[in-house]
């Protein structure tokens, strides 16, 4: 397992990052660069599930490990949700359970600066390499509208 880190700078207030973050409407277009049809099925409170899922229910059971609004909000994945198995083939299970995504935001002078943190498995390590850094841009994007 990989920790993979991406960075950038957002020029709004981390409290509209945030909302960009989390918000289903804006959720489901930043994820689309990872898998087009992206959803969350979570309230994201501390200690709370989620469910992060494709268009045909196909995902991820996590858990919200750490939530500081406006600040930190840690996500551990514990498995995988597959209604058709061929949709993850060739990723392992057992090493994607526990990885962690995390994101922070700090602010300085009407800049954000948003940081993901995320574990990745060796064979999706290029996919998320390519993919963090295009929706970390359309969350800049959508946070500075």
């Amino acid at each position: 397992m990989n920790r993979l880190n991406f960075s950038i700078q957002i020029h709004a207030p981390k409290e509209k990052v945030w909302k960009t973050l989390l918000e289903d409407e804006t959720y489901r277009q930043w994820t689309s660069g990872f898998c087009e049809g992206s959803y969350a099925e979570t309230d994201w409170s501390e200690g709370g599930s989620a469910r992060f899922l494709d268009k045909d229910g196909n995902g991820m059971m996590s858990q919200i490990t750490v939530h500081r609004p406006n600040d930190y909000l840690e996500i551990k994945h514990l498995s995988f949700i597959m209604k058709d198995p061929e949709a993850m083939e060739g990723v392992d299970e057992e090493e994607w359970s526990g990885a962690l995504e995390i994101y922070r935001v700090e602010e300085h002078e009407g800049t954000t600066t948003l940081v993901v943190e995320s574990d990745i498995d060796d064979k999706c390590k290029e996919m998320f390499e390519e993919t963090w850094p295009k929706a970390l841009q359309k969350v800049k994007e959508l946070s500075e509208k």
